[in-house]
């Protein structure tokens, strides 16, 4: 790989879920029902798509892993019927995407994949268009799956794109569990489509997603399971899935990149959806933000303008000023050593979450610690926590079940965005909850051992990041290229792979 592919491959690839469904709580409203028509917004024949590829190195690396499209895809634009954080009545949307072709494989009954995206705070976000060259991560997912003959539903999520939900339940396991599955119920109802010749579905279903997606693939695959509904394998991609050891790492001093972006989703969301965290959200947020907060995300100007605006930190989450002096050794932390630098950008001036606040969820930490982290006790998420975060974080934990149905989780653990505590975590609870499950862990930034069947992906993700580092050296980097690994690392350098993985995984199940 070429440095100029590298450089173009991190500025582009920012990656950063059948049956009749229950009504909305109080309004009477049918979920998953189709609202309007299916609209066709993109046709690709496997040449055109190839051509897309193969004529922007930014995309290069996807072709070298997966190989050329098979298939023509057809992306669909589903407006339907769904709920929002608090359960109440809304719409959202979805991609469906079509394989079409003289190919066995690329017609007729075939296999449904559902994707579920990562964080975007574009208000006007929709998968479905392929025909905008900045949809990086639907031109991927449409040649990673589409374009090898699966059926694919990718839902923009409540709040984004058509949705007339004024925020986005983020992070919300319950909610966008049932936006997932009301996707892939008006997906089922539309097929085949008369345009689309005799595309089916076969009755095989499998989940994923990236980021964000993973914590929604896992939920959604919780979801499913508990009302009995067919799911052949699933596999989350570096997600935050045990959310409440991650929240109490962060607040603990390991910020991660990307921090004031994801808290204010997370917290603005959660108060819609729950109206626990705060009557004034002054008592979270420093006074120079709190006032335009709560409507802020997601958003219709972009995130450098909202930085720009004074409306963000970009990265100060917390102040450089200990809450209490017995927490100066985590303000920031230092520990694990090869992400310090990172967790050190999380504080500073500027910082967008209050002292008062921090200090009030760390006593709470201390006093009802999580059986996970950063001691493992149960491996289960804290019996009783008593601050209103940690509550919720509890709430949307995904140490509380166990799969019946085949498990990949894949990543990176020099993930400084979404840590690979989370894939630790997850299968260290289910090493006690579910022993006999079957778990496949895959962190492709980890050394090769013999007979490892991902050993070529691991090799080349070595490589790349290899010269990633190199790249970065040339251009004038003084710290060996681990900032721009760290920056490339979340949203560019582990999806393809992972995705490899995940192709592979699918094929076998």
């Amino acid at each position: 790989m070429t440095k100029n592919n590298l450089l173009l491959l991190s500025a582009a690839l920012a990656l950063c879920a059948c049956g009749g469904q229950d009504e909305d709580a109080g309004q009477g409203n049918a979920r998953g029902k189709l609202i309007g028509a299916p609209e066709l917004q993109a046709t690709l024949p496997a040449t055109t798509l190839l051509a897309q590829l193969s004529g922007n190195s930014s995309t290069q690396l996807w072709l070298d892993v997966f190989g050329a499209p098979q298939c023509d895809v057809q992306s669909y634009h589903l407006r339907y019927s769904t709920v929002g954080g608090a359960n109440e009545a809304t719409d959202a949307s979805t991609a469906l995407m079509l394989p079409s072709g003289s190919s066995a494989a690329c017609h007729g009954a075939r296999p449904i994949v559902m994707y579920a995206h990562g964080t975007t705070t574009d208000r006007a976000y929709n998968i479905a268009n392929l025909n905008d060259q900045s949809n990086a991560e639907g031109l991927i997912i449409a040649a990673s799956f589409a374009a090898q003959g699966y059926i694919v539903v990718a839902p923009n999520y409540a709040g984004y794109d058509t949705s007339t939900l004024a925020y986005h339940p983020y992070l919300n396991a319950d909610q966008q569990s049932k936006d997932m599955i009301d996707a892939l119920t008006v997906a089922r109802s539309v097929l085949p489509l008369p345009t689309a010749s005799d595309t089916t579905d076969n009755g095989q279903l499998f989940i994923t997603g990236y980021s964000q997606g993973g914590h929604v693939a896992m939920a959604t695959q919780r979801a499913m399971q508990a009302a009995g509904m067919k799911v052949n394998a699933a596999a989350p991609m570096s997600g935050p899935y045990a959310v409440a050891a991650f929240g109490d790492a962060v607040f603990e001093g390991e910020v991660d990149l990307g921090a004031p972006i994801f808290a204010t989703l997370l917290i603005t969301g959660y108060q819609k959806a729950y109206g626990n965290l705060y009557s004034d959200p002054g008592t979270v947020f420093e006074a120079q933000y709190a006032s335009s907060i709560s409507s802020l995300l997601p958003s219709t100007v972009t995130r450098s303008e909202l930085y720009a605006q004074g409306k963000l930190p970009q990265t100060a989450l917390f102040s450089s000023t200990p809450p209490d002096p017995a927490y100066a050794s985590m303000t920031p932390a230092t520990q694990p050593a090869n992400l310090a630098a990172v967790f050190a950008l999380g504080f500073g001036a500027g910082n967008l979450v209050t002292n008062s606040y921090r200090l009030s969820y760390l006593q709470d930490a201390q006093a009802n610690p999580d059986g996970g982290w950063p001691t493992t006790t149960n491996a289960a998420p804290a019996a009783a926590p008593a601050h209103p975060l940690r509550r919720d974080f509890k709430l949307n934990d995904l140490r509380n079940w166990s799969p019946t149905a085949p498990v990949l989780l894949c990543g990176g653990d020099g993930d400084p965005t979404v840590f690979w505590l989370n894939a630790q975590l997850m299968q260290a609870y289910w090493a006690v909850a579910a022993p006999t499950i079957s778990l496949t862990v895959l962190d492709v930034d980890s050394a090769a051992s013999s007979n490892d069947p991902y050993a070529n992906l691991k090799t080349k993700f070595s490589v790349t990041k290899q010269l990633l580092a190199a790249s970065a050296v040339v251009n004038g980097a003084t710290d060996g290229g681990a900032s721009a690994v760290a920056q490339a690392y979340h949203g560019t350098l582990v999806p393809p792979f992972c995705l490899a993985a995940v192709k592979s995984f699918f094929a076998a199940h």
